[in-house]
C-alpha cells in the first residue's frame, strides 16, 4: 500500500507544498524503514505518530500535503519537517464501541455521552446510538424521550431505515439515534424474530462507512439489547464506580462478554475499563481504584472520571459536558479519556493500514 495524506484532517492554514520547501507541512502515513516509531534525528516523534518518517522505501508513492511526488524520486532526500497538526488516517469503517455494565448507576449514560462528545470534538466523526429504553443518553444530547417519535426501536423491528432516524446534535461531527417510548417492549418483539441477536449489527452495517466511531448506550442488563450490543461492537468499554459493590457485578458482565465472544462475535474485544464517580479524599475509593488496576492489569486506563457536579448538570440543559462547561473538571477528565483512547487506537490502525 502507498503513503497516504489524509485530506480530511489537514489543519486549516496549513502551506501547500513547494519542491525543495524546508518550510513544507507534510502529511505522510506508512511503513518507515526501520523501527515502528523511531525517533527523528534532533526531534522527538510522539508516540502516537509511530508511522511518521523521513525516510521512505522508493516502492512507496509518497503523498505530500495535496500533490503527488512519482514514486521514483529520491526520497531519502526528502525532509518533512515535523507538524503539531499531522493527523492520522481515518479508518475505512467506524470501531463500534459498547458501553456496558450490568449495574445501574456506575456513570455509564454518562461516559457515552461525554466520551463521544470529546472524540467529536478532537475532529472524530461519532455516531451515538441510545440502546437504554430509559433514553437518557437521548436527553443528555437534547431529545428527552417524550418528543422521540421514532428511533432505533424502528430501525431493529424494520419499520424504518437507519437513515430515517438519525439526529444532529449542537457539534457537527456528533449524531445520534434515540430511543423512543417504544424501546421498552422491544425485548419482547425480538424474541421471535429471526437473527434477533444480530438485529443492530445488520443495521449498523449500512452506516458504519460514515463514521470513525460508533457508541452504544447499552442498557443496565445483560438481556436480549445488550447482546445486540456486543454482538455488533469491536469491543466494549466498561465504566466501574469506584465501589466494592459495582465491582462485584464485573464478574458477570465478564462472562457474558466471554460467552458472546465463543457463540457469536469472537472478535469482541474488551477496550478497557474506566474508573468513574472517583473522589480521591475517600479511603476506600483510592483503596478500590488500587485494586482494580492491580487485578486488571493494563486493562485500567490512566484517566479516571472524578465526582463533578458540572456532570450532574449537563443533561439537564440537554448537552454534553464538554459544551456545557468545558473547564469543569469533567470535562477535562472526558477529553484527557478521548485522547487516551484515539492514542491506544490509533497506531494500531495506522500498523494496519501499512502492513
Amino acid at each position: 500500500m502507498g503513503l497516504q495524506q489524509v485530506a480530511q484532517g489537514q489543519a486549516p492554514g496549513a502551506p501547500p507544498y513547494v519542491a525543495g520547501s524546508q518550510q513544507a507541512t507534510t502529511l505522510v502515513y506508512g511503513r518507515v524503514r526501520g523501527v515502528w516509531g523511531r525517533r527523528r534525528k534532533g526531534r522527538d516523534v510522539p508516540r502516537e505518530t509511530p508511522c511518521l518518517g523521513w525516510r521512505v522505501k522508493r516502492r512507496y508513492t509518497l503523498f505530500v500535503a495535496a500533490r503527488r511526488v512519482p514514486p521514483l524520486m529520491p526520497t531519502r532526500a526528502l525532509r518533512i519537517p515535523y507538524s503539531p497538526y499531522i493527523p492520522f488516517e481515518r479508518p475505512k469503517m467506524a470501531r463500534i464501541l459498547a458501553i456496558s455494565n450490568q449495574k445501574g448507576g456506575v456513570g455509564k449514560t454518562t461516559t457515552a455521552v461525554n466520551l463521544s462528545a470529546a472524540l467529536a470534538k478532537s475532529g472524530q466523526r461519532v455516531l451515538v446510538v441510545d440502546l437504554d429504553p430509559q433514553g437518557n443518553a437521548s436527553s443528555g444530547l437534547g431529545y428527552p424521550r417524550s418528543q422521540v417519535t421514532m428511533g432505533i426501536y424502528d430501525a431493529l423491528l424494520d419499520y424504518r431505515e437507519v437513515a430515517s432516524v438519525l439526529l444532529p446534535t449542537d457539534m457537527d461531527t456528533l449524531q445520534l439515534i434515540p430511543a423512543s417510548r417504544d424501546l421498552v417492549g422491544a425485548e419482547v418483539e425480538l424474541v421471535d424474530e429471526p437473527g434477533r441477536e444480530r438485529r443492530l449489527r445488520k443495521i449498523l452495517n449500512q452506516v458504519r462507512d460514515d463514521y470513525d466511531w460508533v457508541v452504544i448506550d447499552c442498557p443496565p442488563s445483560l438481556g436480549l439489547l445488550t447482546l445486540n450490543a456486543l454482538t455488533a461492537a469491536d469491543s466494549v468499554l466498561i465504566p466501574l464506580q469506584a465501589e466494592y459493590y459495582a465491582m462485584e457485578g464485573l464478574g458477570e458482565l465478564l462472562r457474558t462478554v466471554g460467552a458472546v465472544r465463543k457463540s457469536l462475535n469472537p472478535d469482541l474485544m474488551r477496550e478497557g475499563i474506566v474508573l468513574t464517580m472517583v473522589d480521591t479524599r475517600n479511603n476506600l475509593c483510592r483503596e478500590v481504584v488500587e485494586q482494580t488496576r492491580e487485578l486488571f492489569e493494563g486493562e485500567v486506563f490512566e484517566t479516571w472520571i472524578p465526582r463533578n457536579v458540572r456532570l450532574g448538570e449537563a443533561p439537564s440543559f440537554g448537552k454534553s459536558i464538554v459544551a456545557y462547561d468545558p473547564r469543569s473538571a469533567g470535562a477535562r477528565a472526558y477529553v484527557k479519556l478521548a485522547a487516551e483512547l484515539l492514542e491506544r487506537r490509533r497506531p494500531m490502525a495506522s500498523v494496519r493500514e501499512a502492513v
